[in-house]
């Protein structure tokens, strides 16, 4: 009876090291043979269309590894065993990429922040990129001039609809007047070109570019630190998805800090608004 309790012991003790070998937590096997995707032996990458810097190459797309969000795919994607020619891109409008259901893609990473709302229907990974809302304004405008939340209660303000800049317009700054919905960044860009809206709410490397690159005469205006609970942005995984513990083990072993120095440096300099 001591022998078999000590042979069952054993054999419990070789079974727990199997599951947990080639890491990911809870015995997720990150071997690249056994990875749970949608294709097999190929990577299948979201992101919206078009893709913007300082995140995606805006003339090559996704896949040309420029950018600081194609950086990180392709960096995770080396990490999981893949080389760049198996890595595929697929088209996933923003606010599809959190809605319920089944997913034709392994994740997509596209500025989606963690929010415990978004939690509900999908999985996110750790935090790649602590994000700061920022104001794009024209530089000779009078809301360049705002140097407080209450200054900018009085202007127009407006933001891309599903995205924490229009939770940051309605929750935080809270102006007199409605802020303007649109269903692309696209649209709230050519928006506020033409003069329709007093301030755009961007995450800051995005308003940043926007503001050097896109519209002539615009400026940041001003970002807004996230204090010591800061948003972030995280891959998206359909909910449940074991994937996202490999993922989230390729993302311990990434230098993010070096790749945001070399995409994202530029756009630490703008002046501050504090929320609280």
């Amino acid at each position: 009876m001591k022998r078999s309790i000590a042979l069952i012991a054993a054999l419990a003790v070789v079974v727990a090291a199997c599951a947990t070998e080639g890491g990911g937590g809870g015995g997720v096997s990150c071997e690249k043979e056994d990875l749970p995707l949608v294709q097999e032996g190929v990577l299948t990458i979201g992101t919206d269309e078009p893709s913007f810097p300082p995140w995606f190459d805006f003339e090559g797309g996704p896949s040309t590894g420029t950018g600081f969000e194609s950086a990180v795919a392709y960096a995770v994607a080396e990490e999981l065993g893949f080389t760049a020619e198996e890595v595929e891109w697929v088209v996933v409008p923003f606010n599809n990429s959190f809605a319920p259901g089944e997913k034709d893609f392994d994740f997509d990473i596209n500025q989606i922040s963690i929010t415990e709302e978004r939690e509900e229907a999908v999985d996110f990974s750790d935090g790649y990129y602590n994000v700061n809302q920022a104001l794009l304004g024209f530089a000779d405008s009078e809301i360049a001039s705002a140097t407080t939340i209450d200054d900018l209660k009085v202007y127009q303000l407006g933001a891309q609809v599903g995205t924490t800049s229009l939770d940051f317009i309605n929750e935080v700054i809270q102006p007199d007047s409605e802020a303007l919905v649109y269903d692309t960044n696209a649209d709230a860009k050519a928006a506020f070109d033409a003069g329709q809206l007093d301030g755009l709410i961007l995450d800051l490397p995005t308003a940043y570019i926007i503001a050097a690159t896109e519209i002539e005469g615009s400026a940041v205006i001003a970002q807004f630190p996230s204090g010591d609970d800061p948003e972030q942005f995280g891959m998206l995984f359909e909910e449940g998805n074991p994937l996202r513990d490999c993922v989230n083990e390729a993302l311990a072993n990434i230098d993010l800090d070096a790749m945001q120095q070399e995409w994202l440096s530029d756009v630490v300099d703008a002046p501050v608004i504090e929320t609280s």
